[in-house]
């Protein structure tokens, strides 16, 4: 039998007056393997093992026909900018020429503002791609789990030596003038195993504006580190909880943490602009190397075959992705929560947590979290801090 979403009824959706939102990020896969071996890493280590058979780059007729169909995409939906995001794999296996060619191409052919950020694990960062990057205006996002020991437990070379020292070296030019004001962030994987408070300080030590603490991918079928006892333990919203205290209490936050963020806008009736949570429809798209049209490539983590859709940038465009059941699923919001999440206080915040993280053999994605009392905790320490100061406010007012 189906696993939802596959049994959406969309032509019920349609008549219900519910239209699908335009896709405003295109990641690319430019390369499709990595000099790094990350022990979680959902695209080399979990259930999905197509990367084995992608080419290794983005070839130049794929490039190009990319770029086309995002045009069509933004004609088609009048669109006033887009977001590309060059990933893989480790984009900058690719060199810096490739990469100018790419972003050229699909700057020429798109008629909006084109933002384009690189999202690497920093091994390669060095002058070169810094200075093109400068000239181009992309944007630099770097995996970095804490200080040396933190980092190198996971995020080795497949010999096993950290890469600690480099992804640092690359940090330090990135900080430089004129390089800087290319920052996006720090991205790090929560690992029980490393202390928060000492991660979190390490982190800051490079000046990030921005931090995206990530809960490592998993689902009930294949839990994450800590997870998967029916004891009531919540070792990750219990990490994230001391950090939150520090970064809230602090009289000015040095850096923005996206995840306390988003809580935080959520708490008081905003729209989240995360995967991780919320109930705002998922406005990005994957293209792989060999020009396939995906779902987010986090879906890797369920089982073989997850994000695929069939389609390709040869002969598809991006309005045929969103008439599938997959896509459709992650833009509906409320109407994609299971029953347990729709009966809890903090649904709205939660938004069921990330998509890939609900997967269950046999009912598929319409599940609670894997991370659900992780969440919970999260979530109501947030609002109860919030609550206490604004309290404390009211009475200072009287």
């Amino acid at each position: 039998m189906p696993e939802w979403p596959l049994t959406l009824d969309l032509a019920a959706l349609a008549a219900s007056g519910w239209r699908p939102t335009p896709f405003r990020q295109f990641i690319l896969k430019i390369h499709s393997r990595c000099d790094l071996a990350c022990t979680y890493c959902y695209m080399y280590e979990m259930a999905d093992q197509s990367w084995r058979s992608q080419p290794l780059r983005m070839a130049p007729d794929v490039v190009t026909a990319v770029a086309a169909r995002i045009a069509e995409h933004v004609r088609a939906h009048d669109l006033p900018s887009v977001e590309l995001i060059l990933h893989g794999g480790e984009p900058l296996l690719v060199s810096p020429e490739e990469i100018e060619r790419l972003v050229g191409t699909v700057r020429d052919a798109v008629e909006a503002d084109v933002a384009v950020t690189a999202q690497t694990n920093g091994v390669r960062l060095d002058r070169t791609y810094l200075s093109l990057f400068d000239r181009l205006g992309i944007g630099v996002g770097v995996s970095l789990d804490g200080d040396r020991q933190a980092h190198d437990r996971s995020r080795t070379t497949a010999d096993g030596r950290g890469s600690y020292h480099k992804v640092a070296a690359g940090l330090r030019l990135l900080a430089e003038p004129p390089f800087e004001r290319l920052f996006r962030g720090l991205l790090c994987i929560v690992d029980l195993r490393n202390d928060p408070t000492e991660t979190y300080r390490a982190l800051l030590g490079f000046g990030p504006p921005t931090i995206d603490f990530l809960l490592p991918h998993g689902t009930w079928a294949q839990p994450p580190p800590g997870l998967g006892r029916d004891d009531g333990a919540t070792p990750y919203a219990d990490w994230l909880i001391e950090i939150f205290d520090q970064w809230y209490a602090a009289p000015a936050r040095p850096a923005n943490v996206r995840l306390f963020d988003e809580i935080i806008y959520l708490l008081v009736g905003g729209a989240s602009a995360s995967e991780q949570i919320g109930l705002s429809p998922t406005a990005m798209v994957v293209v792989e190397t060999d020009g396939t049209i995906e779902q987010s490539d986090i879906l890797k983590s369920a089982y073989e075959g997850a994000p695929l859709t069939g389609l390709h940038v040869s002969r598809d465009s991006f309005d045929d992705a969103l008439r599938l059941p997959g896509i459709a699923a992650r833009q509906i919001g409320w109407d994609a929560l299971s029953d347990t999440c729709r009966a809890c206080e903090v649904a709205r915040v939660c938004g069921g947590g990330h998509y890939a993280h609900r997967y269950r053999p046999g009912s598929g994605f319409r599940n609670p979290s894997v991370y659900c009392a992780d969440l919970l905790r999260l979530i109501t320490h947030v609002a109860n801090t919030i609550k206490r100061d604004l309290m404390a406010l009211q009475k200072d007012f009287r």
